[in-house]
């Protein structure tokens, strides 16, 4: 599991015991998740439309490829592998922060990405 994973888990477990989320509207009821509101009204059609005939937004694929990617190199141990996978990941992760719009440092991405990737290695 990756590491925000983890701290994401953790947190919603430490919020359960708390009771933060008893009594939620909607409790105990399913996710209405067939319209997505933040969609204007006039583009549900068409999106609807699209999502039917399986067309996936590249940003979505892309986040996808980077999700499998980052599977694939807490499971690789050291070697040229390794290091192919995680060059790849670096560079759809940039890929994917331009797409939304947002620059990157490449010097400090690059610094934390080897640290995490580093620390993943080692098990945590």
């Amino acid at each position: 599991m990756l590491l925000f994973e983890t701290l994401a888990e953790q947190k919603i477990r430490d919020a359960i015991e708390r009771g933060e989320l008893d009594n939620l509207p909607g409790a105990g009821k399913p996710l209405d998740v067939a319209e997505d509101p933040l969609i204007p009204e006039d583009m549900r059609v068409a999106y609807r439309i699209l999502k039917n005939a399986g067309f996936v937004p590249a940003e979505l694929q892309l986040a996808k490829e980077i999700h499998d990617l980052e599977r694939l190199v807490e499971s690789l141990g050291a070697g040229a592998e390794r290091a192919r996978a995680v060059r790849k990941l670096q560079l759809l992760s940039l890929k994917l922060a331009e797409s939304r719009g947002r620059g990157t440092d490449l010097r400090l991405e690059h610094e934390y990405y080897g640290k995490l990737v580093k620390r993943l290695g080692q098990g945590g």
